[in-house]
C-alpha cells in the first residue's frame, strides 16, 4: 500500500508533463481528444470520478477550457491507473485508431451488399427500412466504437437466446441445465419439431430448446448487467405480435410437455408466454456489443468491472454459440468465421472474439438462412483481414493483422519496472496533440462541457 501511495503523484507527473510539452496549462479539448484516442470514452463509468471534476472545473474557474498542473492532478487522481494503463498503450488493441479506421472500411464494404428480404411474419419486424446498417464493438478493456445506425433499438429476438442459457447455466450449473436440453447440432431447421433420441431439445440455440431454457431463469437483471447498464427496453408490440402469429412454437411447446421435457410443475403457455416477452427484448448494437464483451471478458463486464457470470457459464456458452449459433448456416460460419455467434431474425449478430472483443452487427435483411446479409459478410471480412479465426495460426499465418498488444495480458500488473519506459511510452502520444489546433480553445472546451454533460457521445 505504500509503495502504491508512493506512484500514483509520480503517475499524475508523468501525464501531464507529457500532455503539457512544455507549457503550464493543459487544453482541456486536447485530453479529451487523447483519450478517446484509447477507445475510451468520457460516458465510461470507470472515468465518473475524472469527468465529474472536470465539469466542475470548467464550471466554477475563470480560465476553466485550460488546466495547471494541480487542477489536472486533482481532475485524474481518482482513475489515475485506467488512465495510465490507456495511455501506456497498455489496452489489448492499443493502435487504437488505426483498428477502428480498418473497421470502418470494412463497414462501407459490408454496406454495398445488396440483397435479402426483410422478416416480414410480425408487422414490427417488417417495419424496419432495409437500409439501416450498424456496427459496434467494445473490448475487453472497455475500449468503444460505433459506425452507422448503432443507437437504433431492435429486438434481440434469437441473440438472446445464448444469454438466456448463460444465465441458466450461471444459476444452475451445466448438469442441471443438461438435464433438460442437449449440447449437439440439430441438422435441421430451427423451429423444427423434433427432439433428440433422448427426447430432449438437441442444443439451446434452437427454439425447442430455448423455450426449455425459458422454464429455468430469471432475465433482466442480468440483461442490464450485462450491457453495463446501458439501453435495453421491452417491445411491446412485438411481444403481442409474437404471441399472435406464435402458432409453430406453440406447437413446438405441446409437444414438449408431452414428451415431458419440462421441469415438473411448469406452466407451458407462461413459459410461451415468457420466451416471447425475451425474444422481444429491445437493445442498440452499443448497448449488445457490451453483452458480447462481457462473454468476451470471461463474464466481467468490461465498462464496470463486475462479474455477471461465471467462466463455466461463458465458456458452455461461446462452445454452443461456436457450433450451433447460426441457425443453418452454423457450420459455415464455424468453418469460414472461427468464432462464436448468434444471429436474429431482427438482423442482428452478436459476435464474440474471445479475449479481446463484443461486437454486434445488425442490418435487417436476412439471407434464406435467417442471418444478416450485410452482418455476415462483415464477419468474413473481419477474419480475412484479422488473426479473429480460432484456428489462425500466430505464426504461419503472418500476412493477417493482429491488432492485439505484444507480450500477453498485462492488464493488471502495474509495479516500478514499468517507470523506465514510462515517459517513453507517454510520448508516443504526441502526434495526437499536434494534431489539434491550438486555435479555437475555448470554443472546442465549452463543446466538451456540452458533450460530457450527456447530450450524446458517439465514436
Amino acid at each position: 500500500i505504500k509503495m502504491k501511495q508512493g506512484l500514483l503523484p509520480s503517475l499524475e507527473d508523468l501525464l501531464f508533463y507529457t500532455i503539457a510539452e512544455g507549457q503550464e496549462k493543459i487544453p482541456v479539448h486536447k485530453f479529451i481528444t487523447a483519450l478517446k484516442s484509447t477507445g475510451l470514452r468520457t460516458s465510461d463509468p470507470r472515468l465518473k470520478e475524472c469527468m465529474d471534476m472536470l465539469r466542475l472545473t470548467l464550471q466554477t474557474t475563470s480560465d476553466g477550457v485550460m488546466l495547471d498542473k494541480d487542477l489536472f492532478k486533482k481532475c485524474v487522481q481518482s482513475n489515475i491507473v485506467l488512465l495510465t494503463q490507456a495511455f501506456r498503450r497498455k489496452f489489448v488493441i492499443p493502435d487504437f485508431m488505426s483498428f477502428t479506421s480498418h473497421i470502418d472500411e470494412l463497414y462501407e464494404s459490408a454496406k454495398k451488399q445488396s440483397g435479402g428480404k426483410v422478416a416480414d411474419y410480425i408487422p414490427q419486424l417488417a417495419k424496419f427500412s432495409p437500409d439501416l446498417w450498424g456496427v459496434s464493438l467494445c473490448t475487453v478493456d472497455g475500449q468503444r466504437h460505433s459506425v452507422g445506425d448503432t443507437k437504433v433499438p431492435f429486438c434481440l429476438q434469437s441473440c438472446v437466446k445464448p444469454l438466456k442459457y448463460a444465465i441458466a447455466v450461471n444459476d444452475l450449473g451445466t448438469e442441471y441445465v443438461h438435464r433438460y436440453v442437449g449440447k449437439e447440432p440439430s441438422g435441421l431447421r430451427f423451429n423444427k419439431l423434433f427432439l433428440n433420441e433422448d427426447d430432449r431439445p438437441h442444443n439451446p440455440m434452437v427454439n425447442a430448446g430455448a423455450i426449455v431454457i425459458t422454464s429455468l431463469i430469471k432475465v433482466m437483471q442480468f440483461m442490464n448487467k450485462m450491457a453495463g447498464n446501458e439501453y435495453v427496453g421491452f417491445s411491446n408490440a412485438t411481444f403481442q405480435s409474437e404471441r399472435e402469429s406464435g402458432d409453430r412454437n406453440f406447437a413446438i411447446g405441446y409437444y414438449l410437455k408431452e414428451k415431458k421435457c419440462f421441469p415438473e410443475g411448469t406452466d407451458m403457455v407462461a413459459i410461451l408466454d415468457f420466451y416471447f416477452q425475451l425474444c422481444s427484448i429491445e437493445v442498440t448494437c452499443e448497448s449488445a456489443s457490451v453483452m458480447a464483451a462481457t462473454l468476451a471478458n470471461g463474464g466481467f463486464c468490461p465498462i464496470t468491472g463486475e462479474r455477471v457470470l461465471s467462466p463455466e457459464a461463458v465458456r458452455n456458452t461461446l462452445s454452443l454459440m461456436h457450433s450451433c449459433g447460426m441457425y443453418d448456416f452454423s457450420g459455415q460460419f464455424a468453418f469460414h468465421v472461427g468464432l462464436p455467434a448468434k444471429s436474429g431474425v431482427a438482423g442482428g449478430i452478436l459476435l464474440v472474439v474471445p479475449n479481446v472483443m463484443g461486437l454486434m452487427c445488425w442490418s435487417p435483411p436476412l439471407d434464406k438462412m435467417g442471418n444478416s446479409v450485410k452482418g455476415i459478410h462483415f464477419c468474413h471480412d473481419l477474419v480475412s483481414l484479422c488473426n479473429f479465426h480460432n484456428y489462425d495460426n500466430l505464426r504461419h499465418f503472418a500476412k493477417k493483422l493482429d491488432p492485439r498488444r505484444e507480450g500477453g495480458d498485462q492488464r493488471h500488473s502495474f509495479g516500478p519496472m514499468d517507470y523506465e519506459n514510462l515517459q517513453q511510452e507517454l510520448a508516443l502520444k504526441e502526434t495526437v496533440w499536434k494534431k489539434v489546433s491550438p486555435e479555437s480553445n475555448e470554443d472546442i472546451s465549452r463543446t466538451v462541457v456540452y458533450r460530457m454533460e450527456g447530450r450524446g457521445e458517439q465514436n
